[in-house]
């Protein structure tokens, strides 16, 4: 396409017959780093689907599951072993006190001949050798185990973290990548229902939460998971009884859980909701600063703000605070197990069932259960969010998408640039047709003129021309050939656009005018900026054609912008040119040279020009005087003055004084 073809989502001029435009939702002060307002309309299979998108990394999926059992493994073994080296300290501090060369039964024999059987049962349940201390050399080695098994989980732990954020991020550029193709698949109607700043969003924010959501989610959800089944195994072998009453954590957990997540989803609701009008109402006082400063209106507008500030203050105290209930709840419940497990594990220690390494390594585990249990409830709204946001980039990659291009595209042999519409009828919706049975022949090098009133159908015939929409019926030919038989590309090739909007981009003044062409010379360059009256203001700049624009272009003025947009054009080379009401925002003495640079890019090409000041086609070879879809008039400036019909009236109203009511 054409680099004058900056535009190509603009909006067409009969706005009021298009379907409703939803408001637009931009992000937050914040930058929309939370989650979205609503919640996700169909959890599951919008969940099934996001997880769909990782099967091209199902590879390294593999590898991170078996990374993550590796690091869980040995994590879990870490308590069992500690627990041993107790026993090993523990143990041996007690046969240090008893009777060198007696046997541990008879000790405890002894004890229970004098009548203490509490020791007695609990130096049974003890590996006792009388006499010797403790064993260091066996405690060195445990120690070592411990450490090395903790440095291997570790190491697994971080090899997981690498690989799962490379799945993640492959992810999520697919996703980008898809989202990007998509939209240049997208019909030029999805951009006229889709408020941009939404549009926005969704490619942005929406795209970063869902990052963000798989890079947590999933890693907290495979640790936590495989967590829970290691150290309930591990409890069961230590002590099923123990394992039992730690079970009781999960319903509790679940209970909690969803109590608290029912209650704090409509705050959340109301918190990005009041943060969503919070941030209209700044970029609204902030967009027209000047004008609330010229009308007085600061203090109205510092009101509203204090307003809309102190609903979001409520709203997010109440959110993060009944929210931020879950983990002291979750506390509270493992604080309760674990004094169970104390007090239960110490009778069983006293009684000889139990070893006292064996409790600590119980009470030990009992934590690591309850915590993957909180960050499984923690990961509530996390989940919640992201599977919302991954709905609203599905529903973008779900939009229909325009008409592919025909299998075996045909090219015009010749590029003269001639125009024919034959029997061309369009409506935007169904029930209010725009344009019907329009038949035009536009002849090669002709400059035709298009005026009328507001939705009239001006834009909508130059938008038809570069298909930007499909016809209802009829055919446009370029050079004989029908458009509908090129592919959209060579046709907008053969075609340059400058609108009454100006677009450039934050660039060098070289790279904004070579965009339609990269591959220009610093010659041709400056050939199409002489001729387009750019190269004369050029020069007055410090940096000349390495001038850097910023993102508004603001250090360059309105007229040098559509001069430079023309210059854009003019290098293009386009056969046929589109130029749409591009001198309406300039002074009248930079429309002179914008005047004069137009009428150099018109020279030798097919032009079509839709203009309001009418002072400014009276040399076009043909005026079209377009009303409600339909060609009224037609011929030059002269001939449409003498007929005496709605072109004289549009230049009558234009032209003539202004007539007093009273009069």
């Amino acid at each position: 396409m054409s680099s004058t073809q900056a535009s190509d989502a603009s909006e067409p001029e009969e706005a009021p017959v298009r379907p409703p435009v939803r408001p637009a939702r931009g992000p937050g002060p914040m930058g929309g780093a939370g989650m979205p307002v609503e919640k996700s309309k169909n959890f599951g299979p919008s969940a099934r689907r996001l997880v769909g998108t990782l099967r091209p990394e199902l590879g390294r999926i593999v590898g991170v599951v078996i990374l993550s059992i590796l690091s869980v493994v040995f994590t879990v073994l870490g308590p069992r072993l500690l627990g041993e080296g107790t026993n090993l300290i523990f143990e041996g501090s007690i046969s240090k006190n008893l009777p060198e060369g007696a046997t541990k039964q008879q000790i405890i024999d002894g004890l229970r001949a004098q009548g203490d059987d509490t020791m007695a049962d609990l130096l049974s349940g003890m590996q006792l050798t009388p006499g010797q201390g403790i064993d260091f050399g066996a405690l060195s080695t445990v120690l070592f185990w411990v450490l090395a098994l903790y440095c291997l989980s570790s190491v697994f732990g971080w090899l997981q973290a690498l690989v799962l954020n490379v799945v993640t991020q492959h992810t999520v550029y697919r996703l980008r990548d898809d989202v990007e193709s998509k939209i240049n698949r997208l019909p030029l109607s999805y951009f006229d229902r889709m408020p941009r700043g939404e549009l926005l969003s969704r490619v942005t924010n929406d795209i970063d939460n869902i990052s963000q959501t798989l890079q947590q989610t999933l890693s907290q959800l495979l640790t936590s998971l495989l967590t829970v089944v290691g150290v309930l195994v591990m409890m069961f072998i230590v002590s099923p009884l123990l394992a039992v009453i730690s079970l009781v954590t999960i319903p509790l957990t679940i209970v909690i859980t969803a109590t608290i997540a029912k209650r704090s989803q409509p705050l959340f609701v109301a918190q990005w909701k009041h943060t969503g009008e919070l941030n209209a109402q700044i970029e609204e006082a902030f967009t027209g600063h000047a004008l609330v400063k010229v009308f007085g209106r600061q203090h109205e507008v510092s009101e509203v703000f204090s307003d809309k500030n102190e609903e979001l203050y409520r709203a997010s105290f109440g959110a993060q605070f009944v929210s931020g209930i879950i983990m002291p709840s979750m506390m509270f419940v493992g604080n309760l197990v674990y004094v169970v497990i104390a007090v239960v594990g110490g009778l069983q220690v006293a009684s000889g069932s139990m070893r006292i390494g064996d409790v600590q390594a119980f009470i030990q585990y009992s934590r690591q259960f309850t915590q993957p249990l909180t960050q499984l409830g923690s990961m509530a709204n996390l989940l919640q969010s992201g599977v919302a946001s991954a709905e609203r980039v599905f529903e973008l990659m779900d939009a229909p998408e325009q008409s592919p291009d025909p299998a075996d595209p045909v090219e015009p042999e010749k590029t003269d640039g001639r125009l024919v519409f034959d029997h061309v009828s369009f409506s935007y919706t169904s029930d209010r047709p725009l344009i019907t049975d329009l038949t035009l022949d536009v002849e090669p090098g002709h400059t035709v003129a298009i005026v009328g009133p507001t939705g009239a159908g001006k834009t909508t015939l130059v938008n038809l021309i570069m298909r930007f929409y499909e016809l209802d019926s009829g055919r446009i030919t370029l050079d004989g050939v029908d458009i509908a038989a090129m592919t959209r590309d060579a046709l907008r090739s053969r075609m340059g656009m400058v609108l009454q909007d100006t677009w450039l981009f934050g660039g060098t003044i070289r790279e904004n005018i070579a965009y339609g062409r990269p591959d220009a010379t610093e010659d041709e360059i400056v050939e199409a900026a002489t001729a387009t009256y750019v190269d004369r203001f050029v020069r007055t700049l410090p940096d000349g054609y390495d001038t850097v624009l910023d993102d508004d272009a603001s250090n360059v003025s309105a007229g040098e912008k559509q001069l430079l947009t023309i210059a854009r054009a003019f290098l293009a080379r386009p056969s046929v040119l589109i130029l749409d009401e591009a001198t309406s925002s300039v002074d009248t003495r930079t429309e002179v040279l914008v005047q004069k640079a137009m009428t150099a890019l018109r020279s030798d090409r097919t032009s079509f020009v839709i203009a309001h000041r009418l002072s400014t086609i009276r040399d076009a070879d043909l005026i079209l005087v377009m009303e409600q879809g339909a060609i009224v008039e037609k011929g030059t400036h002269q001939q449409l003055l003498d007929a005496e019909g709605a072109y004289a009236r549009l230049y009558e109203a234009q032209f003539a004084g202004p007539v007093s009511e009273d009069l």
